[in-house]
This record gives structure tokens, sequence and C-alpha cells, in this order.
């Protein structure tokens, strides 16, 4: 049974609801065409640029609130990264106290179903949702109309544009995590040859800020031997990623490195390599799971990846959605809040929380890790 204050905010909440689900189906409708017709343009997302503005007030003295139910909206259901990264959130989410639910499309590229998905997740009147974006503006509608129903909405993993949300929950910086890519590359290649990228979608928020990253850090002297020659993208499909480094290397037949920033890219490259006569010739990093590469480092494939604890990065996706629910957080920059075993974070420009330092897993500490 509902708390009077929660029947009385749920019932705020349906009335704002009603008189919004005569322009929610036009909107999911718009947001489909549009989707469908390539995804937002420039013109149809200014505006979203700047983080929410919002006069609430932080109170980091009140109570969790307790019976919420959290929803998370990967880019891929099934996907062994985020089922680590909901898994985490799911155990967050019942430590407290409230309820956790995962939907979502099967295709890393279904940019339309992922508006789907939230525009249903509005309907069914979540407390909040945690959604790992497939495109940075393509959600935005459906994510503005979800909170103006008072719906909490965090980002994870790949962000949307800032005003389409209240906070994202970033994995590390993303400058560090761009940077240290290619370090871990130049250090195995020695710091001389030509390099090429496969990502994800071409649209996918978080690859391409750490590829921009990846290519300042290139401007630097020490790499000045090291030159990269092309960027491909696999859209996290395993056949594709495999099909595309047979073409790098095909096509670049000099190749010494590739960096792989996707779980999916990284593991399908490693598997062509292993097998063919660039294994071990061809060194290859990215961002990974122990438990996907741990055979790669062991027969000599790969030296060494990197990656944070997806299972933490879905727990402070919990925890910054229950404080923003509790009223702790609004999202404004300098907001502090606790996050349970995972300690106090605080909330930077354009209201994003950073995980912490990406790790290094190579042979000599991989065993140590099991997601």
């Amino acid at each position: 049974m509902l708390s009077p204050r929660r029947t009385v905010r749920r019932s705020g909440r349906r009335t704002a609801l009603t008189r919004a689900c005569v322009t929610l189906a036009a909107v999911t409708s718009l947001a489909l065409t549009s989707t469908a017709c390539g995804g937002t343009t420039k013109d149809s997302s200014k505006g979203d640029d700047a983080a929410k503005a919002s006069n609430a007030k932080a109170d980091p003295g009140a109570a969790i609130k307790k019976g919420l139910t959290v929803a998370f909206l990967p880019k891929q259901v099934n996907n062994p990264y985020f089922t680590v990264a909901d898994k985490g959130g799911e155990k967050a989410l019942k430590e407290l106290g409230s309820s956790y639910k995962e939907t979502g499309p099967n295709s890393a590229t279904d940019t339309s179903g992922q508006v789907s998905y939230v525009n249903t997740l509005t309907q069914q009147q979540v407390d909040a949702m945690a959604v790992s974006a497939q495109d940075p503006g393509a959600l935005c509608t459906a994510l503005k109309q979800a909170m103006k129903n008072d719906i909490k909405v965090v980002t994870y993993d790949s962000d949307t544009n800032p005003g389409c949300r209240d906070v994202f929950v970033s994995q590390s910086s993303a400058e560090a995590l761009g940077r240290t890519q290619v370090e871990l590359l130049g250090k195995q290649i020695g710091y001389k040859g030509d390099i090429a990228i496969l990502s994800a979608a071409q649209t996918a928020t978080n690859q391409n800020t750490w590829i921009g990253y990846m290519k300042d850090e290139l401007k630097k002297p020490k790499y000045k031997n090291m030159k990269l020659v092309k960027t491909a993208y696999g859209n996290d499909d395993a056949q594709q990623s495999f099909q595309q480094t047979q073409g790098l290397l095909q096509e670049h037949p000099k190749l010494a490195g590739i960096i792989s920033p996707t779980t999916v890219g990284i593991k399908a490259a490693a598997q062509y390599l292993s097998g063919s006569k660039y294994k071990g010739k061809v060194k290859l990093t990215g961002l990974g799971t122990p438990n996907d590469m741990r055979q790669y480092v062991k027969n000599g494939t790969v030296e060494g990846f990197e990656l944070w604890d997806p299972a933490k990065l879905g727990a402070l996706a919990a925890h910054t959605a229950v404080a923003l629910e509790s009223g702790r957080i609004t999202g404004k920059k300098g907001e502090k809040f606790e996050a349970g075993d995972l300690g106090t974070f605080t909330i930077g420009d354009k209201g994003v929380v950073d995980l912490g330092e990406p790790t290094v897993f190579d042979k000599k500490n991989i065993d140590q890790y099991k997601f």
C-alpha cells in the first residue's frame, strides 16, 4: 500500500500524465519518425546541450526513499557488459529497499526501439530510469516527457545531450579513458606504426567522445611516429566487428595496432587475430571485460586492456537515481551524495558524476576479476 505522501504524489503524477497522454502518442510518433529518418538533427536538438535548469534545492539530509521502482534501459539487453552493469544496479536497489526492472532493445542500433521503451516506462509511471543512450539526441523528446511527469532520469555508460537527463554517471572521465587507451597501445607497439580504431556505432556518444580525446592525445610529440589510418564501426555486433577487423588488416597490411573501445568489438577483434597470422604481431587494446578477454590474454593475442567495473557503474547509477528521487541531490554541480560502499561522489560540470579511474587488465591480474 502506498503511503499518504506517496499516494498524493502518485495522484499528482497521474494527473500530469493524463494531460500528457493526449500528446504522448504524437510525441512517440514524431520521435519514431525522426529516428527512422536518421536521428535527431542539429536543429531539433537545440537547447538540449545545456544542463537541465532546475529551481529545486538539494537537501543532503533528506531521508532515503524506499519502495521506489527504478528501471534500467541499456543500449542492448542480453549484452554481457550490460548484464553485469544492470545486475549491479539491481543489487544496490535491493539494499536501498527499492525495486529494479530492466527493459530495452535486442539491438544496440535500434534507436527507435529505445524511444519506445522510454515512452512505455513513462506510461508505467516508474519513479526513475537509468538509460544508456544509443544516440545523444534521438531520445531527448521522450526523456523530457518523462521528466515532465516527475520521473528522474539518469544516464549511465552513454549520455544524451545534458538537457535531456538529470545526471550522467560516467565510467571514468572521458578524457582519461580516451588518452589511456592510446598510451596503452603506444607502449605495446613502441610508439611507432599505423594504428586503427574499431568502434561501435557512428552515433555512440561515449565512443565518439573517447575517440576525440584519442586523436588529441596522438598530437603529442611522443606519438609522432604513430598514425591513425582509419576508424571502423562494428555496430556492437560480433559478426560485423569480426569482419571489420578482417577488413582493416586487408586494407592496411602494415597495421601495428588496433584500439577497440567497445566490449563487443575488442572481443571480436581478438577472436579474429587469435586465428590469423597477425596473432602477437598486431597489438590490440581497448575496453573489454575480463571474462570475455581472459583466453586472449592467456594465449598471447592481447597484452593488456582496460575497463571500469561495470557492476559498480550500475550500482552508482542506482544510488544516483534514488538520491535524486529522495531530494538529496538535484543534479547541480558541486552537490555531494553517499553511494554506499562506493563512497562519496560530487556532481561535476553539466551534471556528470565520474565513477573513477579505469583498471588495466593483463596476465598478472586478470584472474582476480570475475566479470
